[in-house]
């Protein structure tokens, strides 16, 4: 292929796999630089074995971030599943720089194990600017977290969750609660900007949906807006909304509000959405 970059066989060798009670996100977003624009990032042994398409997101904007002056902080992210990735192996990403602007860089990154692709991602970075705050709808009511009952975050580490409650009661798992990160981010905007990445993939916003006919499966890809700085160091409450699903995918749209409702972020995913006995792509 014209224009590819050959991996060094140094980044197949034997790197350390972490168990969810051994490593925090600090540690998972940590990358490892091995050579220009290339980085490797740690990994955690999960069942089933398959890779949180929410850690290779986080490590993905981190490997672009790195390539990018500290005075730009990452304002959106798009990102593919083309694959399942493997918890049991490293993961690395490869970055290439598309612009750097006045105001604005662009990055593209490709998350690779043993050579094959697993995701890629387009990242965008914008020069802090001062101009109007206009927020147009409030964030929902969902009570002080402190307040309320824990909840699960399956497969996350260095999470807290709480559960306010629920606009579809009847739905396997929450679409809206509170989080906070339990691990050390500093001050880092983009390990916070990470970190939120990485909490937007916990839950899907099709849990309503689900029934006989089909159930919310594989991620197919994911986007995050930044619009606001967010510490997740403190509480934020995600918000899930579904909206359609058709022809084997459904999609959702999602909020991220700080403590003080101001909004963060804005997300949204599609699924495959499919009978458990088909196989998935």
């Amino acid at each position: 292929m014209s224009g590819a970059r050959r991996i060094p066989p140094l980044l197949h060798r034997p790197f350390p796999v972490s168990t969810p009670e051994g490593v925090s996100l600090a540690e998972l977003l940590d990358l490892e630089k091995i050579d220009s624009d290339l980085f490797r990032g740690n990994t955690v042994l999960d069942e089933p074995f398959s890779l949180y398409g929410g850690q290779v997101a986080a490590q993905a904007l981190v490997a672009a971030g790195r390539t990018v002056d500290d005075d730009r902080p990452p304002h959106s992210v798009h990102g593919y599943f083309l694959r399942a990735g493997d918890a049991g192996r490293p993961t690395v990403f490869r970055v290439d720089r598309d612009r750097d602007g006045r105001s604005f860089s662009a990055r593209r990154v490709v998350a690779l194990q043993d050579g094959q692709v697993i995701f890629n991602m387009s990242a965008s970075f914008h020069a802090r600017e001062e101009g109007k705050d206009v927020q147009v709808s409030p964030a929902p009511d969902a009570g002080p977290p402190d307040a309320l009952p824990a909840a699960l975050l399956p497969r996350l580490v260095s999470f807290e969750a709480r559960e306010p409650a629920q606009p579809y009661p009847d739905a396997r798992w929450p679409t809206r609660f509170w989080a906070r990160c339990t691990a050390q981010l500093g001050d880092d905007p983009l390990l916070h900007a990470a970190a939120l990445t990485y909490l937007s993939d916990a839950l899907s916003g099709l849990v309503s949906l689900a029934d006989r006919e089909g159930s919310p499966m594989s991620s197919l890809d994911h986007a995050v807006w930044f619009h606001r700085p967010a510490r997740l160091d403190d509480w934020v409450l995600l918000d899930l909304v579904p909206h359609t699903v058709a022809g084997g995918r459904g999609w959702y749209t999602g909020t991220v509000s700080g403590s003080d409702g101001g909004l963060r972020a804005s997300l949204t995913q599609e699924q495959l959405f499919r009978r458990r006995t088909h196989a998935t792509e």
